[in-house]
C-alpha cells in the first residue's frame, strides 16, 4: 500500500479503526481477529483503538485487548505496525460516554493501555475528547509529560478544534504528529482543522470516514455523485470516498473502521484509486 506519515512513522495510506469490533453490535471474536488479520495482509499498519471501545463496565480496554491479541497471532511480520489508542474518554456500561481528562486519570489510564497492549511504549497515544470540567493544557501536559517519561512514543489529539490543535503543538513543544476527528461527506465541520493540520505538517485521521456514506440516506442527493463516480471506475462509493479523502492533503490517513474482512479489503483498495480533478470538483460540491 502506499504510505503517508505519522511523525517520523510511514504507515499504510488507510488505516483499520477498531471501535465497531467492541461496542454495541460487535461481533465474535474470531471474526475481529479475521478481519484485523485481512487488514495486516492488505498492508494496513495503522490500528487505531481506545479504552472506551467496550460495553461493559468490567470489560474496559476491550478493544485494546483484542487487537493485541490478534497482532500476537498473526503470522506475518508486525515490528512495522502502529497501535494507536487514546484516553480521557469512558463508558460506564450504561451506554453513555463521559469524559475525564484530570492529569492524574490519563497518567492511569495510559499505565493500564501499556499493560493490555504488551508494550513497553505505546506507539501513538491520544487525548480522546475535551473535558470541560479540566482546562486543556492540563490534560495535555499529561500527554507531554508521558512523551518526557518515555511511556508513549507519539502524542496526538482528538476532537480538537483549530485553537485546540495550536495550543497542544505548544505544550507538547512542537511534537504534536496527529490529530483524530470526525469527518466524512455527511460531516465536512472539520474541514478548518484538516487545513490547519496540512499547514503544520499534523496528520489528520478522519474517523467515521464512511458515516455518510454507509448511510445514504445521510448525504441525499449528493450520494447519487459518489455512486455515478463509483460506476465510472467499476468501484464502490465507499472506496471513492476514501479516495477523496486522500487527494485532500498528504497527511490525510482516514481510519474506516470494521468488522468483516470483506469490508476492510475493499477501504484499503481506495489507496490505489486515482480520481481526476474533475471527479474531485464533482465530490466537492456542496
Amino acid at each position: 500500500m502506499h504510505t503517508r506519515r505519522i511523525g517520523d512513522i510511514a504507515v499504510g495510506a488507510i488505516g483499520l479503526g477498531g471501535m465497531p469490533m467492541s461496542i454495541e453490535g460487535r461481533p465474535d471474536e474470531q471474526r475481529s481477529i479475521a478481519t484485523i488479520h485481512a487488514a495486516l495482509d492488505a498492508g494496513v499498519t495503522l490500528i487505531d483503538t481506545a479504552d472506551a471501545y467496550h460495553l461493559y463496565a468490567n470489560d474496559v480496554g476491550h478493544n485494546e485487548s483484542l487487537i493485541a491479541r490478534a497482532v500476537a497471532t498473526y503470522g506475518g511480520d508486525t515490528s512495522g505496525v502502529l497501535i494507536a489508542t487514546k484516553g480521557g474518554h469512558l463508558r460506564p456500561g450504561d451506554g453513555s460516554w463521559t469524559q475525564n481528562g484530570s492529569p492524574e486519570y490519563l497518567k492511569s489510564a495510559c499505565e493500564a493501555s501499556l499493560k493490555r497492549l504488551g508494550v513497553e511504549a505505546i506507539g501513538l497515544y491520544q487525548f480522546h475528547r475535551p473535558d470541560p470540567e479540566v482546562p486543556y493544557a492540563d490534560s495535555v501536559g499529561a500527554i507531554r509529560d508521558l512523551l518526557d517519561a518515555g511511556k508513549i512514543r507519539m502524542a496526538g489529539i482528538s476532537n480538537a478544534d483549530p485553537e485546540q490543535i495550536v495550543l497542544a503543538n505548544e505544550i507538547l513543544g512542537g511534537r504534536l504528529v496527529s490529530v483524530q476527528n470526525q469527518y466524512s461527506p455527511a460531516f465536512r465541520s472539520s474541514e478548518p482543522e484538516l487545513a490547519l493540520c496540512a499547514d503544520l505538517g499534523i496528520a489528520f485521521l478522519p474517523w467515521s470516514p464512511l458515516g455518510g456514506i454507509s448511510n445514504a440516506g445521510a448525504l441525499g442527493s449528493r450520494f447519487a455523485v459518489f455512486a455515478e463516480v463509483a460506476g465510472e471506475h467499476g468501484v464502490s462509493p465507499q472506496q471513492v470516498c476514501l479516495a477523496w479523502m486522500l487527494a485532500k492533503a498528504p497527511g490525510v490517513i482516514p481510519i474506516p473502521g470494521s468488522s468483516r474482512p470483506e469490508t476492510i479489503r475493499d477501504s484499503v483498495a481506495a489507496a490505489d484509486l486515482q480520481l481526476s480533478a474533475e471527479h474531485l470538483a464533482r465530490l466537492d460540491q456542496p
